[in-house]
């Protein structure tokens, strides 16, 4: 058969397919193109040599492998949601569990506070035992006794023991 210029839209109608799809077909054999007249592409083909066979048409409405994919779709949208439900739960639990270390942190941290505080009154405490030791014995006599004395005289009259079980004159002082 004899070579034709042809341009797409023309090779588009012999080959039954559209003219992007004959543009391509053009270009992947390499034929040759010129410009026309008209000023559009024209290409040199033999339509015997050339062995196209359109693909068959496709139906976009019955499309056979778009269902099994939506039914795909569907299926991991509902693990989606259980997954979302799943982790809500892991989530409150986590909150849960920070509001639980949060607090046993506060009590951890008060509780160092009260060994701090217990720590420092048995170093007074030994400081002033330290004290008492160092001096001798009847110093430590006199001044537990002249401690008790200011106590007493510090008291109100009516709340002290020694005023109301003694006469003003047994009280020390």
């Amino acid at each position: 058969m004899a070579v034709e210029m042809l341009n797409y839209a023309d090779l588009a109608a012999r080959l039954k397919v559209s003219p992007e799809a004959a543009r391509a077909l053009a270009k992947r054999l390499r034929l040759p193109r010129s410009r026309g007249n008209d000023g559009k592409a024209l290409v040199s083909v033999d339509l015997a040599e050339i062995n196209h066979a359109p693909l068959p048409a496709r139906s976009p409405a019955g499309h056979q492998a778009i269902t099994p994919l939506r039914a795909k779709i569907e299926t991991l949208e509902a693990e989606l949601a259980k997954l979302e439900a799943v982790a809500g739960g892991h989530r409150s639990d986590f909150e849960r569990e920070r509001d639980q270390g949060q607090k046993v942190m506060v009590e951890f941290l008060n509780m160092i506070a009260v060994a701090m505080a217990a720590k420092e009154a048995t170093a007074r405490l030994e400081g002033e035992l330290t004290a008492l030791k160092a001096r001798p014995w009847w110093r430590r006599l006199s001044g537990c006794y002249a401690a008790q004395v200011r106590e007493i005289s510090h008291r109100p009259k009516h709340c002290s023991r020694a005023y109301r079980k003694s006469s003003p004159s047994q009280i020390p002082g």
